[in-house]
């Protein structure tokens, strides 16, 4: 193909969607009321062709009840039929790495072709939180986040870890069923990372909005491997689609008055619109609002903003996490945005 007609191909390249979930929870649910809506949305996105569906790890917060995506991703797997699942992402500096890569192992051999892997190293949960999750809490948590990367990386590409004494470990038990290795990041550092280990690489833009630079310093230092041999980007991005840009804005409130409340350091369950519409009017005057970026609107504008912030990054897709009080209205956002962006809805889907 001439070089002409060949970008002209990649320019009109149909952007991926793919849904982020965390577990919101509404103010007067539960945890185990907002697992069960995950697998719900897990559901609607196979329906309507979303690419992937990832669930987070947060810890020591009562808004989210995603703690351990690595027993979430089976469930939502074995509910569902073509969509991929995965982590989004494990927080890997809690874990030893052979566990982290035989629990995914016998993912990928159950659900072969369809899980992912996505690493993180987050920092959300508080002191207390993260010494009780800590793998040896005899001393402090050790800053080897690179070195457990490149030995969870050896196990699932069957090789020996940098650490030869695990080099005779029996292979892993879901082979040949294999998981789909991602680096999530919002730093350069994990840009780097990613880039180095020739991971593909998630960048959390509703964590940090200004990370264009940081997406393509990954592509310049980007190492080929035997699994990925050229860079590949995505971006996740917040987004509320409602039926006008008004009741959009209006639903995202919810959001926003947890992400002040978060940075207070009293973090609450995810608000009725109305009362975080009184709490926003009263304490939060417009110029200090988060800086965060939230894509916000309805279906045309939602994809305008969608298709922008992909385009910042170079990204060929976006992993969409929306964030409301009514898990109606948060389904009905995945559904307007599908049908903006003219996904393949395959309406019910027969499990396997």
């Amino acid at each position: 193909m001439p070089a002409s007609q060949q970008s002209s191909a990649e320019a009109v390249r149909p952007l991926r969607l793919s849904v982020l979930d965390q577990s919101p929870i509404a103010e007067g649910s539960t945890g185990a009321q907002a697992l069960e809506r995950t697998l719900e949305l897990a559901r609607l996105a196979d329906r309507l062709g979303y690419r992937r569906f990832w669930v987070a790890e947060h810890h020591g917060t009562p808004m989210l009840a995603g703690a351990a995506p690595e027993a979430v991703i089976g469930p939502i797997a074995a509910t569902t039929a073509r969509i991929r699942v995965g982590s989004g992402g494990v927080m890997l500096h809690h874990y030893s790495p052979r566990k982290v890569a035989e629990t995914f192992s016998v993912l990928g051999g159950l659900f072969p072709g369809r899980i992912d892997l996505g690493l993180g190293r987050g920092a959300d949960a508080n002191p207390v939180t993260t010494h009780a999750l800590q793998r040896d809490r005899r001393v402090p948590d050790p800053q080897d986040y690179p070195d457990q990367l490149a030995e969870l990386v050896a196990y699932l590409d069957d090789r020996p870890p940098p650490d030869r004494r695990f080099a005779g470990l029996a292979a892993l038990p879901g082979l040949p069923g294999r998981p789909e290795p991602w680096l999530l990041g919002s730093s350069p550092e994990s840009a780097i990372w990613a880039a180095q280990l020739g991971l593909p690489y998630a960048f959390g833009d509703f964590i940090n909005p200004a990370g264009a630079e940081i997406a393509h310093l990954y592509r310049e230092s980007f190492v080929g491997s035997e699994r990925l041999a050229a860079p590949l980007v995505a971006v996740s991005a917040a987004a509320i689609c409602a039926d006008d840009d008004e009741q959009a804005q209006r639903l995202a409130a919810s959001a926003r008055m947890c992400a002040r409340m978060s940075h207070r350091g009293t973090p609450i369950p995810v608000p009725p619109v109305e009362r975080a519409l009184r709490h926003l009017e009263e304490t939060e005057p417009p110029a200090t609002r988060p800086a965060r970026r939230m894509v916000l609107g309805s279906p045309a504008t939602v994809r305008a903003g969608l298709e922008a912030v992909a385009g910042e990054y170079g990204a060929d897709e976006v992993i969409v996490v929306t964030v409301t009080h009514s898990h109606a209205a948060r389904e009905r956002s995945y559904e307007l945005i599908a049908e903006a962006f003219g996904l393949r809805s395959v309406g019910r889907i027969a499990r396997p």
